[in-house]
């Protein structure tokens, strides 16, 4: 998976030291048949999205405002492309390098190569989030269209500091998307979140699995489990594009299995249904991140706190330089060709 962003990135890490500080405070490749919905009459400009619970969720628009194109410049922001595999699966990517080029139109570099890019060209539907220092918001589906590498946008990504005076990689390809819809502008509920970590890390323990097997390594485990590091999870909508929920409350019951409570973000949540895929995206400060997929086991009850849990199955190192697969293991070939 390509992150879209140098291993070492100091400017990131300000903004995670920043939100938790302060919460704690306070086609040229285009694909036939996967078009945009289409709306006309007095709605048009505005969609309206259900959730997998077959529930309409607020109308959503298909544009950015324009007032807020330039909080999406700043590379010290978090940027996250949500894809589906082969399989139907759910994929998170780590990309800084995203931002709107119009009000209908994402762009997003790339300088390592990873799932993610092949899972747009064979599946152009996405999700993505944006979320700047302000603890601001942006969340959405956009569908890819095609892929550059000369032009403007090429030399712009390449110019902003972070790329130009990097001593090992710059961005090579630039990825556009276009935007499909939206919600404009949210701020992170933090009075919920912390609340809600607060009673994750309560009442945890009562929904360990009895399996003594690890498929968590310590260090990841230790990553879910700490509460100034961001979580995102990611599921398949009822209309095939990925969906991105803040699950900042997340922690890990075990090496097998996350819990969270569903006090933050409860109304997007309780349209989990048991048995669906989820991936969880885990990042922290030093810029150090970790994607796991499962099944949800739904929600149960526990000491009189309701938690959600998700079985992990697979684990993914998604920091550069080495992408790939950590569990299941795969088994280690020797190379035979150079």
């Amino acid at each position: 998976m390509s992150t879209g962003r140098p291993r070492n990135a100091p400017v990131t890490g300000r903004l995670f030291m920043r939100i938790t500080h302060m919460g704690t405070a306070s086609l040229k490749e285009r694909k036939v048949g996967y078009g945009r919905p289409e709306v006309s009459g007095p709605a048009a400009g505005r969609t309206v999205s259900e959730c997998k619970g077959g529930q309409a969720m607020k109308t959503k628009s298909n544009r950015f405002d324009k007032p807020d194109l330039r909080e999406f410049e700043p590379e010290a922001k978090v940027g996250l492309i949500a894809t589906v595999n082969p399989q139907g699966l759910p994929h998170i990517t780590l990309i800084t390098a995203l931002q709107a080029k119009t009000t209908r139109e994402l762009v997003w570099g790339q300088f390592s190569e990873g799932l993610s890019k092949s899972h747009v060209k064979d599946n152009p539907r996405t999700g993505f989030l944006i979320m700047t220092l302000s603890k601001s918001l942006w969340r959405g589906k956009a569908l890819w269209t095609h892929q550059e590498r000369r032009g403007e946008d090429f030399e712009m990504f390449n110019s902003k500091p972070m790329f130009r005076y990097n001593a090992y990689f710059g961005i090579h390809t630039v990825h556009y998307m276009d935007l499909v819809e939206t919600a404009g502008r949210e701020r992170l509920p933090m009075g919920r979140i912390i609340l809600s970590s607060l009673l994750t890390r309560a009442g945890k323990k009562s929904v360990r699995t009895p399996n003594f097997r690890r498929i968590l390594r310590p260090w990841a485990q230790g990553l879910f489990d700490r509460l100034d590091s961001l979580k995102f999870l990611s599921c398949v909508d009822s209309d095939g594009f990925p969906v991105i929920i803040p699950l900042i409350q997340c922690q890990a019951a075990d090496s097998t299995r996350l819990a969270f409570s569903p006090l933050a973000y409860g109304d997007e949540l309780k349209h989990l249904e048991r048995g669906m895929n989820l991936a969880v995206f885990g990042l922290t400060m030093d810029m150090e991140d970790v994607l796991v997929r499962g099944v949800f086991g739904g929600f149960e009850k526990r000491r009189c706190i309701i938690l959600g849990v998700m079985d992990i199955d697979w684990v993914y190192n998604s920091m550069p330089p080495k992408h790939g697969q950590i569990y299941p293991e795969v088994a280690i070939e020797p190379v035979m060709q150079f």
